[in-house]
């Protein structure tokens, strides 16, 4: 006989299994990295044989697709289309402008690590990243959601007081003019 133990974790299998053959993008093109995502949807790639679609809004998005660098003004709309997500989610950062900030990596007003700020569960690597990279990351995000360590959305709520002091640094008034999302 199964006790719960080993009926939750058959659960948390079938679960993980649906989840990962049904992923709703909302793609956040920041950069010139957006450029790819239109081919990689398309009859060449179609990365919708993957389970992967796109999504409207956030609060019909399981994946978070930031393409590009962000700024100090972008990547507070992008923890606000985050925070609007529902549970579970995930943050694919597309292209060494996630990374490292790219070739604006220099800039006053761009940010190099976007996981200072939100949970990334897998980068994308490339200066634009071609189709094939972008699937390629999919597919890992994929292996990390049947394995069950697609945790990023658990570690944002953990870790919640360091992101939004990360978050304050860069923008210390942001938070004096908009309500917080996060619960």
């Amino acid at each position: 006989m199964y006790n719960d133990k080993n009926s939750q974790k058959i659960v948390d299998i079938i679960q993980n299994y649906a989840r990962k053959h049904s992923l709703w993008v909302l793609a956040y093109g920041t950069g010139c990295g957006a450029i790819e995502i239109a081919p990689t949807m398309t009859s060449r790639y179609d990365a919708e044989r993957l389970g992967i679609r796109g999504a409207a809004t956030p609060r019909q998005a399981d994946v978070l697709l930031i393409t590009g660098y962000l700024t100090v003004k972008t990547v507070k709309r992008v923890v606000r289309v985050y925070e609007q997500m529902q549970d579970p989610k995930y943050v694919i950062g597309f292209g060494s402008c996630t990374i490292n900030g790219g070739m604006y990596y220099d800039s006053y007003n761009t940010i190099n690590l976007l996981d200072r700020y939100l949970p990334v569960d897998v980068y994308i690597n490339g200066c634009m990243p071609r189709p094939e990279a972008v699937i390629q990351g999919f597919v890992k995000l994929q292996e990390l959601i049947s394995q069950g360590k697609a945790n990023g959305a658990a570690k944002y709520k953990e870790n919640l007081e360091w992101y939004k002091a990360n978050q304050k640094k860069i923008a210390p008034k942001w938070f004096e003019r908009a309500p917080e999302y996060n619960w």
